[in-house]
């Protein structure tokens, strides 16, 4: 019992962001037509007014955050597929560039997998996402906790049909194994300087970034 208590405090551990406490949803003032809309997910502890992203940002996602694991993730993507699909439905012509960090970058990888065939014109940013697919490096870490957090957090794949998907991934374990649990949390934490600014990530961008270096999606 005692293991198991272990193992659940280690993974909660592994993909939690170190932020503030979330809150859930809140209103925010809608969003124009023009442009991109940017939508953007926190990670653990995040909260939708509190979750590091700067740049022209839209809509920041609001949902239960505290607790790592499936349930929250699931909570998350029902909220970004509303949220996005509303805007789809006011501005029918609109780009639509979702970005997600840590336990939120978990979030936006399961709405591309389940979204891509319903829903076209987006692109997403995943900075340090634990449900990454190596090569370059190892998968995420909701590989090795995937028995503890379960689905539809657990497990890494690359299931993103036609959309373009940017994911960023430097030395840090929550996405990449490889990289070692000691350097959890110093890396994850500290590692992105640039890449919470969506301004920084255009709307067609399809790659990877590992460790500073360029490779193909």
């Amino acid at each position: 019992m005692r293991a198991k208590r272990t193992t659940a405090a280690l993974a909660g551990l592994v993909l939690t962001a170190g932020l503030s406490v979330a809150l859930e949803s809140s209103a925010q003032a809608a969003a124009s037509c023009e442009g991109t809309y940017t939508i953007v997910v926190g990670g653990t502890g995040s909260s939708w007014n509190n979750d590091n992203f700067t740049g022209n940002i839209q809509q920041h996602v609001g949902y239960p955050t505290q607790i790592p694991n499936g349930a929250s993730a699931r909570a998350g993507v029902n909220e970004l597929n509303r949220l996005v699909r509303d805007q789809r439905n006011t501005c029918p012509g609109q780009h639509v560039k979702i970005g997600g960090y840590s336990l939120g970058a978990a979030v936006v990888h399961i709405w591309v997998t389940e979204n891509w065939r319903t829903f076209g014109n987006v692109n997403a940013v995943l900075v340090s996402d634990p449900k990454r697919q190596g090569p370059p490096g190892a998968n995420g870490g909701a590989v090795p906790f995937g028995g503890v957090i379960g689905a539809p957090l657990a497990g890494a794949d690359k299931s993103f049909g036609n959309v373009p998907v940017k994911t960023i991934c430097h030395w840090d374990y929550v996405c990449d194994e490889s990289a070692g649990i000691w350097t959890y949390p110093q890396n994850h934490m500290n590692n992105y300087p640039n890449d919470f600014n969506m301004d920084h990530h255009n709307d067609s961008a399809n790659e990877v970034w590992y460790n500073g270096a360029w490779y193909p999606a």
